[in-house]
């Protein structure tokens, strides 16, 4: 590519490493259409990890939905500017207004020849063009295209891309884009080169490229149409064993999307890219998703049943997002959640039918109470569809997604799953090939499924999570169940009106422990009362069913009525929550002292008993065993609370675990050893595996030195990564000199493995150990650790991090080790370092000593010189929200 400079253009008009300016808050309401349509652009690349040369071609006339401007102003970034031209002439009268170029127009159409520099080498970022050990690749979502080329940076620009990649084929053999390969050839100078070309319009966040050494599992695939589809996943040569998983995952969902929302593929080519150094999980671009690693690579050996399940769940995520993202995209960033949230619901859906419903749906709400429950009770909380942002990067959050998906799954309910395919048929059909809006959403539902859904879309716009208090009275075989809804006051929303809250109930009766059907009710107002007839006892009410809706139920339910949902309910997830439930009561009661002796053995000895019935059922399959088993998060009992004691709360559900180790030690040995068995005969499903794991991670509360003995014996008889990693994880947490013996067996056995490493650092920083603070010191200084790369960072940090007795630490070294962190990333990868933040963010709702610390904390950052407005956005928002 032959690119000659501006005379007059300077080689230092754009520095890099200037200090990010303060950041500027962007408003929802002042949304105006973009004044020129892009219709073509041309992008030729000359490849290389040191310095990359962009020639960009851009066929643009004026937009008649817009108002006139007879300039052009196109987002720019990390790039140095070698020239301009317009209609083929070289111009100089363009201006540089900080990182973006102005550009005169005087007419209705104008070709834009514009030639700039990367660096992919220095791009720590890892957005726009980097460098990966070797390897060229980008990711462009949000605002990343802007470090490629000067361009219209927004999701509603939308354009058809033509792309050549030329590049030396001797260290970059595959030249990858979006679209379908038009052909490709050698230069003859060691160079050689491939034409890409993607015919349908899409936004730059879309764009997509990889050059590098890479070998493909391939495949193919056949469309409902009878098109045939090649598919390859492109890794390095010593990855390639661990993809099979991956290709499955890929016609799994392919099929799937076809039966069930009849959406087809729309080109001949399918790529799919895993790059180790990534700041998300994966990307949906257009016929070429770049997925982390984490979510590709996978075998027994080395992966575990939960890394299986999360692989084919965002391969399937990101397949989906060909039609709910790409074919149909977001007209801004505040409609985010009109392709993510949409889409999380499509990947729920599509994992609960490979793996079972119930227990997936129990996934999700762990998910959703553990992420998006204190984000929403919190500084950072914000709608599903915000208001204004100042770093769009910073609203890639658990509210956008998982509330968002929750949000869509109400309409499903309220609608019903035909009802609602017709209202996505329709969606589909209206905005194919355009730039939506989440109202554009919800009025195809409405209209598709023939629903009123104007008081429905106040789930848009109202932040918080509603909370749906039950009382219920029987009278003369009547039963009256009442409801009444609070809307908490979030940041700059206080006055909330009522939202529409689905809740689908069954009344169990203690007599047949069954009930007569289920119901949905609609709390539509403050407060409604419903009620029920010919019981010839009170019912216990099942409510909520398999969390119809995302709020939080204070209900009046008595300890024998929780008993009779734990062992009898038939929903799983109401089951699941009657356990829940029953053991949440009662920590929360004994952590704020509003508990007699009386009361404790009571609670206790019900705890017990049911806990007993989950471990001794024979009906149950493992995998509802092991969610069954599951004991209330800390950071879930946080949420309990206005102000949390983290030491009280660690102390009183340690001592549930060990009341129900001691109680019930014969009942876990012998579910243990049956479960073992069932593995060692080669008839162990990956339930059996749960259960083992549950069961001795609670053997640890209680007689320790057996709990000792079985890990290490699990450990060396391991013929999977998911028994392996459990007895470890169990072995972490405790003082043995096997724990030190197998930690160091483990990492020699896998140092070659970059994502294992990933899992030896968690285990350690997750672990219930008392020095973990201390030892995750130690373990920054490895020589296999390193912040440039985002898995690595986030193995041990957000371990931490998320570890609440390491992070919550009384002398505080837990909130400083993340705050010293958070300084010395941000200047190398601001939007990994901004997720660090909300941790800190949470100072309002501990105990005081606790929470001026980690205010102080988020101080000293604030103070910091040169901070990204990634990171200043959170915290500043952490500290005055």
């Amino acid at each position: 590519m032959d690119i000659q400079k501006n005379k007059d253009v300077k080689d230092d008009l754009l520095d890099p490493q200037s200090a990010e300016r303060s950041p500027t808050l962007i408003l929802r309401k002042d949304y105006e259409p973009y004044p020129w349509l892009v219709n073509e652009v041309q992008l030729d690349f000359d490849l290389g990890l040191d310095i990359t040369r962009v020639l960009s071609k851009l066929v643009v006339r004026r937009n008649p939905s817009a108002a006139k401007d007879n300039k052009i102003k196109l987002d720019g970034g990390d790039l140095r500017l070698l020239f301009v031209k317009v209609d083929g002439e070289s111009v100089e009268n363009f201006v540089l207004e900080n990182d973006n170029l102005v550009i005169p127009l005087a007419g209705d159409s104008h070709t834009i020849e514009i030639a700039t520099e990367v660096s992919p080498s220095k791009n720590t970022k890892l957005e726009g063009l980097y460098a990966s050990n070797g390897m060229l690749c980008t990711q462009c979502e949000a605002e990343g295209f802007r470090n490629i080329t000067f361009f219209p940076d927004r999701p509603d620009v939308l354009a058809i891309f033509q792309v050549q990649l030329t590049a030396p084929k001797e260290f970059f053999p595959v030249l990858l884009c979006n679209g379908n390969l038009l052909k490709k050839g050698d230069s003859g100078d060691g160079n050689h080169w491939a034409i890409w070309h993607d015919p349908w319009p899409k936004p730059s966040y879309l764009f997509a490229l990889v050059a590098g050494d890479l070998k493909a599992n391939s495949s193919t695939f056949n469309t409902m149409s009878g098109r045939e589809v090649e598919i390859n996943v492109w890794v390095r040569p010593e990855d390639l064993a661990r993809t099979d998983h991956a290709v499955e995952s890929l016609k799994k969902s392919m099929k799937w999307d076809e039966e069930t929302f009849g959406r087809e593929y729309d080109l001949d080519l399918y790529n799919i890219v895993a790059v180790s150094d990534f700041n998300m999980g994966a990307m949906e671009n257009k016929g070429l998703n770049i997925f982390n690693t984490k979510y590709v690579l996978a075998d027994a050996e080395t992966a575990t049943d939960a890394d299986f399940d999360a692989i084919e769940g965002v391969i399937a995520h990101e397949y989906f997002h060909n039609w709910s993202g790409n074919r149909v995209t977001c007209r801004d960033w505040f409609q985010l959640s009109l392709k993510e949230g949409f889409t999380v619901l499509r990947d729920q859906l599509f994992s609960q039918d490979m793996q079972g419903e119930s227990v997936k749906r129990i996934e999700d709400v762990r998910i959703l109470r553990a992420a998006q429950f204190p984000e929403d009770s919190g500084p950072l909380a914000h709608p599903i569809r915000p208001n204004s942002y100042s770093e769009i990067s910073n609203f890639y959050t658990a509210t956008i997604y998982n509330k968002g998906a929750e949000v869509i799954r109400m309409m499903r309910t309220l609608s019903g799953v035909d009802r609602f395919r017709e209202g996505t048929d329709l969606y589909f059909e209206r905005h194919d090939g355009e730039a939506a809006t989440c109202e554009d959403f919800v009025k195809a539902i409405e209209d598709g499924a023939g629903l009123d859904l104007n008081q429905f879309r106040l789930w848009y716009s109202q932040a918080g999570t509603p909370s749906v208090k039950v009382e219920t009275r029987y009278e003369r075989g009547e039963f009256f169940v009442r409801l009444s809804q609070t809307v908490p006051s979030t940041p700059g929303q206080t006055d909330k009106q009522a939202m529409v809250i689905p809740l689908r109930i069954a009344l169990v009766e203690a007599d047949s422990k069954s009930h007569r059907g289920e119901e949905l009710l609609l709390l539509d107002k403050p407060q409604k009362e419903f009620q029920f007839s010919g019981f010839s006892s009170k019912p216990a009410l099942s409510i909520n069913r398999n969390f119809t809706a995302p709020v939080v139920i204070e209900r009046d339910a008595s300890l024998d009525e929780l008993l009779l949902l734990a062992a009898y309910d038939d929903d799983s997830f109401a089951r699941f929550e009657a356990m829940q439930e029953m053991m949440l009561k009662h920590l929360v009661a004994s952590v704020s002292g509003a508990i007699t002796s009386a009361s404790r053995s009571k609670g206790e000895a019900a705890i017990v008993k049911a806990y007993k019935k989950i471990l001794t059922d024979s009906t149950l399959d493992d995998s509802m065993r092991g969610e069954l088993m599951a004991f209330p998060t800390q950071t879930y009992l946080f949420e309990q609370f206005e102000i949390a004691d983290p030491d009280a709360i660690l102390s009183e559900r340690e001592g549930l675990k060990r009341k129900l180790a001691s109680e019930l030690a014969d009942e876990l040995i012998a579910l243990y050893e049956h479960a073992n068995g069932l593995v060692a005969a080669g008839n162990g499903s990956r339930g059996a595996r749960k259960v083992m794991n549950m069961t001795l991670g609670l053997m640890a509360s209680g007689d320790q030195m057996t709990a000792i003995t079985t890990a290490v014996k699990q450990y060396d008889n391991a013929s999977n990564m998911t028994e392996r990693q459990g007895a470890l994880a169990v072995l972490a947490g405790l003082d043995s000199p096997s724990r030190e013996t197998k930690l160091s067996h483990f990492y020699e056995t896998f140092k070659g493995n970059a994502l294992v490493v990933d899992k030896w650092f968690s285990i350690q920083a997750l672990s219930s150990h008392t020095d973990v603070v201390k030892q995750v010191k130690v373990l920054a200084q490895h020589p296999d650790f390193t912040l440039k790369n985002p898995n690595r960072v986030r193995s041990l940090y957000m371990a931490l991090a998320a570890n609440p007795n390491a992070f919550h630490t009384k002398d505080g070294s837990g909130y400083s080790l993340i705050s010293d962190l958070i300084l010395l990333l941000d200047p190398i990868n601001p939007q990994t370092a901004a997720r660090f933040v909300p941790y800190l963010g949470r100072w309002r709702r501990i105990e005081s000593k606790r929470a001026s610390l980690m205010r102080g904390q988020l101080e000293k950052i604030r103070k910091a010189n040169n901070l990204s407005r990634d990171t200043f956005e959170q915290v500043s928002r952490s500290l005055d929200g």
